[in-house]
């Protein structure tokens, strides 16, 4: 009796430590499935880029004050990337923009520079998702940039948070 006792707990314990490996195994999964951020053969671009996710996430996040210290530091770092002049100007207004709605409007022509940008450079590693949202701007539509396929809406925050679509996988 003691005999089977034993042999049950010790399939019982095995069984519990199979388990907790193998839920260790999915977190790993999930990890691997995660993409890095996109690494830009110019030092100076890949910069700007990370200024520009920066922005986009307190866009999404519906930080005005957030979003306009990323736009800030995304026009400084404009200044030092090649055919950056007209981004550099966008972003200066959605820095200069008081309210949330004024920032995501100027958020629209920043996203349209930006993407002409990164199309123009190249990446060594990584892709960069051009999304787009038909309804943003009153219906006119937006555009912007992510290192991810799943849609996070800078134009409508939590309110609309998955509205959109992947246009474009820049490589």
């Amino acid at each position: 009796m003691k005999k089977t006792t034993l042999i049950v707990c010790m399939t019982l314990i095995s069984w519990g430590a199979f388990a907790q490996h193998d839920h260790s195994n999915h977190d790993d999964k999930k990890e691997m499935d995660q993409k890095a951020e996109p690494t830009f053969k110019d030092k100076n671009t890949g910069i700007a880029y990370g200024h520009y996710i920066h922005l986009k996430e307190a866009l999404v996040a519906s930080k005005t004050d957030e979003a306009k210290k990323a736009a800030t530091k995304l026009e400084a770092s404009l200044g030092t990337v090649s055919k950056g002049e007209k981004a550099k100007t966008e972003a200066a207004k959605v820095s200069a923009a008081s309210t949330l709605d004024a920032q995501r409007k100027a958020f629209t022509a920043l996203s349209n520079e930006m993407a002409t940008l990164v199309k123009g450079s190249t990446l060594t590693s990584g892709e960069v998702y051009l999304e787009y949202c038909p309804m943003a701007n009153k219906n006119t539509g937006g555009y912007w940039l992510s290192n991810q396929k799943e849609i996070k809406n800078p134009y409508f925050g939590d309110r609309m948070l998955k509205c959109g679509s992947v246009k474009e996988i820049i490589h």
